[in-house]
Protein backbone atom coordinates (compact mmCIF):
# COMPACT_ATOMS: atom_id res chain seq x y z
CA UNK A 1 0.00 0.00 0.00
CA UNK A 2 1.42 3.43 -1.01
CA UNK A 3 -0.13 7.00 -0.36
CA UNK A 4 0.82 10.83 -0.83
CA UNK A 5 0.67 12.83 1.78
CA UNK A 6 -0.57 15.74 -0.38
CA UNK A 7 -3.49 13.04 -1.43
CA UNK A 8 -7.07 14.09 -0.45
CA UNK A 9 -7.25 10.93 2.00
CA UNK A 10 -9.90 10.02 4.52
CA UNK A 11 -12.12 13.71 5.43
CA UNK A 12 -12.13 13.80 9.23
CA UNK A 13 -16.16 14.13 8.98
CA UNK A 14 -15.84 10.24 8.05
CA UNK A 15 -14.30 9.26 10.75
CA UNK A 16 -16.04 11.49 13.52
CA UNK A 17 -19.52 10.22 12.20
CA UNK A 18 -18.33 6.51 13.01
CA UNK A 19 -19.45 5.02 16.26
CA UNK A 20 -16.41 2.71 16.33
CA UNK A 21 -14.35 5.03 17.81
CA UNK A 22 -16.70 6.31 20.21
CA UNK A 23 -16.95 2.89 22.01
CA UNK A 24 -13.48 1.47 22.14
CA UNK A 25 -12.35 0.77 25.67
CA UNK A 26 -10.46 3.13 27.63
CA UNK A 27 -6.67 3.40 28.12
CA UNK A 28 -5.79 2.54 31.98
CA UNK A 29 -4.34 4.74 34.63
CA UNK A 30 -0.53 6.33 33.96
CA UNK A 31 2.01 4.47 34.28
CA UNK A 32 5.82 5.01 33.72
CA UNK A 33 6.09 5.65 29.93
CA UNK A 34 8.75 5.80 27.37
CA UNK A 35 7.19 7.85 24.09
CA UNK A 36 9.02 7.46 21.12
CA UNK A 37 8.54 9.51 17.98
CA UNK A 38 10.25 8.39 14.21
CA UNK A 39 10.01 12.30 13.82
CA UNK A 40 9.55 15.70 16.04
CA UNK A 41 5.69 16.00 15.75
CA UNK A 42 4.97 12.39 16.10
CA UNK A 43 5.25 12.67 19.28
CA UNK A 44 2.24 15.57 19.35
CA UNK A 45 0.49 13.88 16.74
CA UNK A 46 -0.11 10.85 18.09
CA UNK A 47 0.34 11.07 21.72
CA UNK A 48 0.39 14.37 22.67
CA UNK A 49 -2.51 14.26 24.39
CA UNK A 50 -1.55 11.13 26.26
CA UNK A 51 1.32 12.55 27.46
CA UNK A 52 0.21 16.17 28.68
CA UNK A 53 -2.24 13.70 31.25
CA UNK A 54 0.71 11.10 31.84
CA UNK A 55 3.04 14.27 33.06
CA UNK A 56 -0.01 15.28 35.23
CA UNK A 57 -0.46 12.50 36.70
CA UNK A 58 3.57 12.97 38.21
CA UNK A 59 4.59 9.65 36.94
CA UNK A 60 8.07 9.40 35.16
CA UNK A 61 8.42 10.15 31.50
CA UNK A 62 10.65 10.03 28.73
CA UNK A 63 10.41 10.93 25.01
CA UNK A 64 12.78 9.69 22.69
CA UNK A 65 13.07 10.86 19.00
CA UNK A 66 14.62 8.69 17.05
CA UNK A 67 15.64 11.28 14.12
CA UNK A 68 15.57 15.16 13.25
CA UNK A 69 13.27 14.86 10.78
CA UNK A 70 15.75 16.38 8.08
CA UNK A 71 14.34 14.67 4.96
CA UNK A 72 10.98 16.04 5.25
CA UNK A 73 11.29 18.47 2.20
CA UNK A 74 13.72 16.81 0.24
CA UNK A 75 13.57 19.78 -2.79
CA UNK A 76 13.67 22.64 -0.47
CA UNK A 77 15.86 25.13 -2.51
CA UNK A 78 16.08 27.31 0.57
CA UNK A 79 16.78 25.36 3.91
CA UNK A 80 19.40 22.34 3.79
CA UNK A 81 19.08 19.19 5.82
CA UNK A 82 21.62 20.36 8.42
CA UNK A 83 19.13 22.83 8.42
CA UNK A 84 15.96 21.73 9.30
CA UNK A 85 17.54 19.16 11.53
CA UNK A 86 18.21 21.74 13.76
CA UNK A 87 15.18 24.20 13.00
CA UNK A 88 13.18 20.47 14.10
CA UNK A 89 15.03 19.47 16.99
CA UNK A 90 14.29 22.73 18.56
CA UNK A 91 10.54 22.50 17.82
CA UNK A 92 10.42 19.12 19.65
CA UNK A 93 12.13 20.72 22.75
CA UNK A 94 9.66 23.49 22.53
CA UNK A 95 6.20 21.13 21.76
CA UNK A 96 7.41 18.36 24.97
CA UNK A 97 8.23 21.43 27.37
CA UNK A 98 4.65 22.28 26.65
CA UNK A 99 3.18 18.94 27.35
CA UNK A 100 5.50 17.76 29.77
CA UNK A 101 7.92 20.08 31.21
CA UNK A 102 9.56 17.09 33.27
CA UNK A 103 9.81 14.55 30.92
CA UNK A 104 13.46 13.79 29.78
CA UNK A 105 13.73 14.34 25.97
CA UNK A 106 16.35 11.96 24.35
CA UNK A 107 17.38 13.09 20.77
CA UNK A 108 19.22 10.59 18.82
CA UNK A 109 20.08 12.05 15.28
CA UNK A 110 19.63 9.02 13.68
CA UNK A 111 18.91 9.42 10.01
CA UNK A 112 15.58 10.21 8.27
CA UNK A 113 14.09 7.54 6.23
CA UNK A 114 16.95 5.28 7.29
CA UNK A 115 15.79 3.89 10.56
CA UNK A 116 15.60 0.81 9.77
CA UNK A 117 19.65 0.84 9.22
CA UNK A 118 19.68 2.26 13.23
CA UNK A 119 17.62 -0.44 14.41
CA UNK A 120 20.33 -1.43 16.46
CA UNK A 121 21.09 2.01 18.17
CA UNK A 122 17.46 2.58 18.87
CA UNK A 123 17.14 -0.65 20.27
CA UNK A 124 20.06 0.17 22.66
CA UNK A 125 18.63 3.78 23.50
CA UNK A 126 15.29 2.35 24.51
CA UNK A 127 16.40 -0.71 26.06
CA UNK A 128 18.06 1.76 28.61
CA UNK A 129 15.07 3.47 29.51
CA UNK A 130 12.37 0.85 29.33
CA UNK A 131 11.66 -1.21 32.41
CA UNK A 132 9.17 -3.94 33.24
CA UNK A 133 5.39 -2.98 33.89
CA UNK A 134 6.23 0.34 31.85
CA UNK A 135 4.01 1.42 29.42
CA UNK A 136 6.33 1.70 26.24
CA UNK A 137 4.10 4.23 23.55
CA UNK A 138 5.65 4.25 20.28
CA UNK A 139 4.44 4.14 16.28
CA UNK A 140 2.03 1.54 14.73
CA UNK A 141 4.19 -1.15 13.26
CA UNK A 142 2.05 -1.06 9.78
CA UNK A 143 1.35 2.61 9.36
CA UNK A 144 2.71 2.16 5.81
CA UNK A 145 5.87 4.47 6.62
CA UNK A 146 9.07 2.92 6.98
CA UNK A 147 10.89 4.82 9.90
CA UNK A 148 6.96 4.32 11.90
CA UNK A 149 7.46 0.81 10.97
CA UNK A 150 11.17 0.57 11.88
CA UNK A 151 10.14 2.61 15.26
CA UNK A 152 7.36 0.42 16.06
CA UNK A 153 9.13 -2.79 15.42
CA UNK A 154 12.00 -2.34 17.91
CA UNK A 155 9.56 -0.59 20.71
CA UNK A 156 7.66 -4.08 20.14
CA UNK A 157 10.49 -5.84 20.94
CA UNK A 158 11.79 -4.05 23.73
CA UNK A 159 8.81 -4.13 24.94
CA UNK A 160 8.08 -7.55 25.02
CA UNK A 161 12.13 -7.96 26.35
CA UNK A 162 11.27 -5.76 29.26
CA UNK A 163 7.78 -6.80 30.09
CA UNK A 164 6.19 -4.01 29.45
CA UNK A 165 2.68 -2.90 27.58
CA UNK A 166 2.65 -1.47 24.59
CA UNK A 167 0.53 1.24 23.07
CA UNK A 168 0.83 2.22 19.47
CA UNK A 169 -0.09 5.47 17.75
CA UNK A 170 -1.09 5.65 13.94
CA UNK A 171 -0.73 8.29 11.70
CA UNK A 172 -0.71 7.85 8.52
CA UNK A 173 -3.64 5.46 8.82
CA UNK A 174 -6.30 8.04 9.61
CA UNK A 175 -4.93 9.61 5.99
CA UNK A 176 -4.87 6.22 4.05
CA UNK A 177 -7.14 4.23 5.90
CA UNK A 178 -11.06 4.14 6.35
CA UNK A 179 -13.60 3.40 9.31
CA UNK A 180 -14.02 -0.78 9.85
CA UNK A 181 -11.03 -0.83 7.43
CA UNK A 182 -9.92 -4.43 8.05
CA UNK A 183 -6.39 -3.73 7.68
CA UNK A 184 -6.15 -1.71 11.27
CA UNK A 185 -6.16 -4.09 13.95
CA UNK A 186 -9.60 -2.52 15.79
CA UNK A 187 -9.50 -5.63 18.24
CA UNK A 188 -6.41 -3.78 20.14
CA UNK A 189 -7.82 -0.47 19.91
CA UNK A 190 -8.40 1.54 22.69
CA UNK A 191 -9.19 5.84 23.06
CA UNK A 192 -7.36 8.05 25.96
CA UNK A 193 -9.93 10.48 26.55
CA UNK A 194 -8.72 13.82 26.80
CA UNK A 195 -9.72 16.99 28.95
CA UNK A 196 -9.74 20.66 27.90
CA UNK A 197 -6.48 21.22 29.62
CA UNK A 198 -4.84 18.75 27.70
CA UNK A 199 -6.54 19.38 24.25
CA UNK A 200 -5.44 22.57 24.63
CA UNK A 201 -2.07 21.77 25.75
CA UNK A 202 -1.64 19.29 22.62
CA UNK A 203 -2.81 22.34 20.00
CA UNK A 204 0.24 24.80 21.35
CA UNK A 205 2.71 22.01 21.15
CA UNK A 206 1.85 21.14 17.29
CA UNK A 207 2.23 24.80 16.68
CA UNK A 208 5.95 24.79 17.71
CA UNK A 209 6.32 22.22 14.57
CA UNK A 210 5.99 25.47 12.45
CA UNK A 211 8.36 23.96 9.62
CA UNK A 212 5.62 21.13 8.99
CA UNK A 213 2.17 23.10 9.69
CA UNK A 214 3.61 26.29 7.92
CA UNK A 215 5.17 26.50 4.05
CA UNK A 216 9.60 27.05 4.60
CA UNK A 217 8.92 29.69 1.95
CA UNK A 218 6.20 30.42 -0.96
CA UNK A 219 8.93 28.31 -3.75
CA UNK A 220 8.44 25.17 -5.12
CA UNK A 221 9.45 22.24 -2.60
CA UNK A 222 8.37 24.69 0.69
CA UNK A 223 5.13 23.48 0.94
CA UNK A 224 3.18 22.70 3.91
CA UNK A 225 3.59 19.11 4.81
CA UNK A 226 1.19 18.36 7.27
CA UNK A 227 -2.44 19.96 5.51
CA UNK A 228 -5.27 21.31 7.86
CA UNK A 229 -7.86 18.38 6.64
CA UNK A 230 -4.86 15.92 7.74
CA UNK A 231 -3.87 17.64 11.23
CA UNK A 232 -7.89 17.65 11.78
CA UNK A 233 -7.60 13.83 12.61
CA UNK A 234 -5.29 14.93 15.90
CA UNK A 235 -7.83 17.88 17.13
CA UNK A 236 -10.00 15.19 18.43
CA UNK A 237 -11.31 14.73 21.95
CA UNK A 238 -9.69 11.27 21.83
CA UNK A 239 -6.15 9.62 20.69
CA UNK A 240 -7.01 6.45 19.65
CA UNK A 241 -4.30 3.46 20.42
CA UNK A 242 -4.00 -0.26 19.24
CA UNK A 243 -2.39 -1.99 22.73
CA UNK A 244 -1.21 -4.67 23.19
CA UNK A 245 -0.18 -6.30 27.56
CA UNK A 246 3.43 -7.03 27.92
CA UNK A 247 1.89 -10.63 28.20
CA UNK A 248 0.60 -11.19 24.89
CA UNK A 249 3.90 -9.36 23.89
CA UNK A 250 6.10 -12.06 24.29
CA UNK A 251 3.81 -14.31 22.63
CA UNK A 252 3.20 -12.55 19.42
CA UNK A 253 7.21 -13.71 17.44
CA UNK A 254 5.98 -15.91 15.04
CA UNK A 255 7.49 -19.38 15.12
CA UNK A 256 5.72 -20.56 11.49
CA UNK A 257 8.11 -19.45 8.42
CA UNK A 258 7.15 -16.04 6.78
CA UNK A 259 4.29 -17.38 3.65
CA UNK A 260 4.38 -15.79 0.37
CA UNK A 261 1.65 -13.75 1.28
CA UNK A 262 3.84 -12.02 3.75
CA UNK A 263 6.18 -10.87 1.02
CA UNK A 264 3.31 -9.89 -1.75
CA UNK A 265 1.88 -7.17 1.09
CA UNK A 266 5.38 -6.11 2.03
CA UNK A 267 6.21 -5.09 -1.77
CA UNK A 268 2.82 -4.16 -2.19
CA UNK A 269 3.18 -1.92 0.80
CA UNK A 270 6.97 -0.73 0.51
CA UNK A 271 7.38 -0.58 -3.45
CA UNK A 272 9.35 -2.02 -6.17
CA UNK A 273 12.50 -1.93 -3.80
CA UNK A 274 11.54 -2.05 -0.32
CA UNK A 275 15.12 -2.78 0.59
CA UNK A 276 16.96 0.06 -1.11
CA UNK A 277 18.94 -2.44 -3.04
CA UNK A 278 19.68 0.00 -6.12
CA UNK A 279 19.88 3.23 -4.32
CA UNK A 280 21.67 2.79 -0.72
CA UNK A 281 24.92 2.94 0.17
CA UNK A 282 24.84 0.21 3.05
CA UNK A 283 23.73 -2.39 0.60
CA UNK A 284 26.06 -1.48 -1.93
CA UNK A 285 29.20 -2.14 -0.08
CA UNK A 286 27.43 -5.46 1.72
CA UNK A 287 27.16 -6.99 -2.35
CA UNK A 288 30.24 -5.85 -2.70
CA UNK A 289 31.58 -7.65 0.29
CA UNK A 290 30.20 -10.92 -0.47
CA UNK A 291 31.16 -11.12 -3.86
CA UNK A 292 34.48 -10.05 -2.36
CA UNK A 293 34.10 -13.05 0.08
CA UNK A 294 34.13 -15.85 -3.21
CA UNK A 295 37.27 -18.31 -2.35
CA UNK A 296 37.09 -18.76 -6.28
CA UNK A 297 37.37 -16.64 -9.15
CA UNK A 298 34.30 -18.77 -11.01
CA UNK A 299 32.10 -21.15 -10.36
CA UNK A 300 30.36 -23.86 -12.61
CA UNK A 301 26.75 -23.79 -11.16
CA UNK A 302 24.89 -21.54 -8.76
CA UNK A 303 21.73 -20.83 -6.67
CA UNK A 304 20.69 -17.75 -5.05
CA UNK A 305 17.10 -18.58 -3.64
CA UNK A 306 14.93 -15.14 -2.16
CA UNK A 307 16.82 -12.83 -5.19
CA UNK A 308 14.53 -10.32 -4.69
CA UNK A 309 14.42 -7.98 -8.04
CA UNK A 310 18.29 -9.49 -9.11
CA UNK A 311 20.59 -6.63 -8.07
CA UNK A 312 23.02 -9.58 -6.91
CA UNK A 313 21.67 -11.79 -9.22
CA UNK A 314 23.05 -9.53 -11.80
CA UNK A 315 26.68 -9.03 -9.96
CA UNK A 316 27.20 -12.84 -9.36
CA UNK A 317 26.46 -13.62 -12.64
CA UNK A 318 29.82 -12.23 -13.87
CA UNK A 319 31.53 -14.91 -11.42
CA UNK A 320 29.16 -17.97 -12.93
CA UNK A 321 28.49 -20.31 -15.62
CA UNK A 322 25.15 -20.94 -14.98
CA UNK A 323 23.18 -19.46 -12.27
CA UNK A 324 19.30 -20.34 -11.10
CA UNK A 325 17.26 -17.57 -8.76
CA UNK A 326 14.43 -17.92 -7.67
CA UNK A 327 12.01 -15.35 -5.35
CA UNK A 328 8.31 -16.41 -4.43
CA UNK A 329 7.16 -12.83 -5.53
CA UNK A 330 6.00 -12.33 -8.96
CA UNK A 331 6.90 -8.85 -9.10
CA UNK A 332 9.91 -9.21 -7.92
CA UNK A 333 10.71 -12.38 -10.15
CA UNK A 334 9.97 -9.81 -13.30
CA UNK A 335 11.61 -7.31 -11.95
CA UNK A 336 14.57 -9.67 -11.99
CA UNK A 337 13.91 -11.40 -15.20
CA UNK A 338 14.18 -7.58 -16.84
CA UNK A 339 17.67 -6.84 -14.70
CA UNK A 340 19.17 -10.09 -16.36
CA UNK A 341 17.42 -10.36 -19.37
CA UNK A 342 21.20 -9.60 -21.36
CA UNK A 343 22.68 -12.49 -19.19
CA UNK A 344 22.13 -15.86 -21.44
CA UNK A 345 23.83 -17.30 -17.76
CA UNK A 346 20.86 -16.56 -15.64
CA UNK A 347 17.51 -18.20 -15.25
CA UNK A 348 15.17 -16.66 -12.92
CA UNK A 349 11.79 -18.55 -11.64
CA UNK A 350 9.33 -18.14 -8.96
CA UNK A 351 9.87 -20.60 -5.58
CA UNK A 352 10.34 -20.30 -2.00
CA UNK A 353 12.38 -22.36 -0.24
CA UNK A 354 13.38 -24.85 1.78
CA UNK A 355 9.97 -26.36 -0.51
CA UNK A 356 11.29 -25.69 -4.31
CA UNK A 357 14.61 -26.37 -3.80
CA UNK A 358 15.84 -26.81 -7.34
CA UNK A 359 17.07 -30.68 -8.47
CA UNK A 360 20.99 -31.13 -8.98
CA UNK A 361 24.72 -29.83 -7.55
CA UNK A 362 25.71 -26.42 -7.01
CA UNK A 363 29.39 -25.35 -6.14
CA UNK A 364 27.98 -22.13 -4.99
CA UNK A 365 24.88 -21.41 -2.47
CA UNK A 366 23.94 -18.06 -1.94
CA UNK A 367 22.21 -17.76 0.97
CA UNK A 368 21.51 -13.61 1.40
CA UNK A 369 19.03 -12.48 3.54
CA UNK A 370 16.42 -15.09 3.53
CA UNK A 371 17.37 -17.39 6.35
CA UNK A 372 15.27 -15.51 9.08
CA UNK A 373 12.08 -15.82 7.60
CA UNK A 374 12.32 -19.32 8.09
CA UNK A 375 10.45 -21.32 11.43
CA UNK A 376 13.02 -23.42 13.22
CA UNK A 377 12.17 -26.62 11.51
CA UNK A 378 12.23 -24.74 7.89
CA UNK A 379 15.69 -23.55 8.98
CA UNK A 380 16.63 -26.97 9.55
CA UNK A 381 15.67 -28.49 6.59
CA UNK A 382 16.99 -25.30 4.41
CA UNK A 383 20.65 -25.72 5.75
CA UNK A 384 20.45 -29.29 5.01
CA UNK A 385 19.42 -29.15 1.63
CA UNK A 386 22.25 -26.69 1.25
CA UNK A 387 24.70 -28.57 2.33
CA UNK A 388 23.70 -31.53 0.41
CA UNK A 389 23.14 -30.39 -2.79
CA UNK A 390 26.71 -28.67 -2.43
CA UNK A 391 29.79 -30.44 -4.99
CA UNK A 392 32.62 -31.58 -3.34
CA UNK A 393 34.75 -28.34 -3.88
CA UNK A 394 31.35 -26.35 -3.05
CA UNK A 395 30.69 -23.87 -0.70
CA UNK A 396 27.93 -21.56 0.98
CA UNK A 397 28.27 -18.03 1.48
CA UNK A 398 25.13 -16.39 3.88
CA UNK A 399 25.24 -12.59 5.20
CA UNK A 400 21.97 -11.79 7.36
CA UNK A 401 20.97 -8.69 9.07
CA UNK A 402 21.60 -8.82 12.64
CA UNK A 403 19.55 -6.87 14.23
CA UNK A 404 15.81 -7.91 15.26
CA UNK A 405 12.45 -7.76 13.29
CA UNK A 406 9.97 -8.65 15.38
CA UNK A 407 8.12 -10.16 12.39
CA UNK A 408 10.37 -12.90 11.75
CA UNK A 409 11.16 -15.72 12.95
CA UNK A 410 14.56 -16.27 13.63
CA UNK A 411 17.46 -13.49 14.02
CA UNK A 412 20.82 -13.38 11.26
CA UNK A 413 22.60 -15.05 13.92
CA UNK A 414 20.48 -17.80 14.68
CA UNK A 415 20.57 -18.79 11.12
CA UNK A 416 24.47 -18.82 11.18
CA UNK A 417 24.79 -20.37 14.18
CA UNK A 418 22.52 -23.29 12.18
CA UNK A 419 24.79 -23.22 8.97
CA UNK A 420 28.31 -23.54 11.23
CA UNK A 421 26.25 -26.44 13.43
CA UNK A 422 25.41 -28.31 10.60
CA UNK A 423 28.02 -31.48 10.67
CA UNK A 424 28.23 -31.31 6.63
CA UNK A 425 29.72 -27.80 6.43
CA UNK A 426 32.57 -26.00 7.94
CA UNK A 427 33.66 -22.18 8.13
CA UNK A 428 36.28 -21.32 5.96
CA UNK A 429 35.90 -17.58 6.61
CA UNK A 430 33.85 -15.19 8.55
CA UNK A 431 33.09 -11.37 8.46
CA UNK A 432 31.09 -10.07 11.27
CA UNK A 433 29.62 -6.53 11.92
CA UNK A 434 27.15 -4.83 14.44
CA UNK A 435 24.68 -4.60 11.33
CA UNK A 436 25.17 -8.15 9.52
CA UNK A 437 27.52 -10.76 9.50
CA UNK A 438 29.05 -12.89 6.65
CA UNK A 439 30.13 -16.41 6.46
CA UNK A 440 31.65 -18.87 3.76
CA UNK A 441 31.45 -21.98 4.09
CA UNK A 442 32.47 -25.38 2.71
CA UNK A 443 32.36 -29.56 2.72
CA UNK A 444 34.81 -30.09 5.49
CA UNK A 445 37.89 -30.59 5.99
CA UNK A 446 38.08 -26.97 4.09
CA UNK A 447 41.20 -25.61 1.60
CA UNK A 448 42.21 -21.71 2.42
CA UNK A 449 42.19 -19.78 -0.60
CA UNK A 450 45.92 -19.55 -0.23
CA UNK A 451 46.24 -23.48 -0.10
CA UNK A 452 43.43 -23.64 -3.29
CA UNK A 453 46.14 -21.03 -5.61
CA UNK A 454 49.39 -23.09 -4.67
CA UNK A 455 50.45 -20.39 -2.22
CA UNK A 456 50.49 -22.48 0.68
CA UNK A 457 51.03 -26.35 1.05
Amino acid sequence: MTFRHDDPGTPEALWDAWRGLRELPVVGPARPTVLLAAHPDDETLGAGGLLALTARAGVDVHVVVATDGEASHPHSPTCSRADLARWRAKEVEQAVTLLAPDAHLHLLHLPDGALDHHARALEQALDALVHHGSRVVAPWRADAHTDHETAGRVAAQVAADRGAELLEYPIWAWHWGAPGDVRLPWPRAVRQPLDAVARAAKARALREHRSQIEPLSPQPGDEVLLSPALLAHFEREDEVYFRTAADDLTAQRPTASLDATFFDDFYATNGDDPWGFTDRWYERRKRALTLAALPRERFRRAFEPGCSIGVLTAELASRCDQLLAVDPVAAAVDRAVERTAGLPNVHVRRGGVPADWPDGDFDLVVLSEVGYYCGPADLADLVDRAARSLTDDGVVVACHWRHPVAEYPLDGDAVHEALLAHPGLAPLAQHVEEDFRLDVLARPPVCSVAQQTGLVP
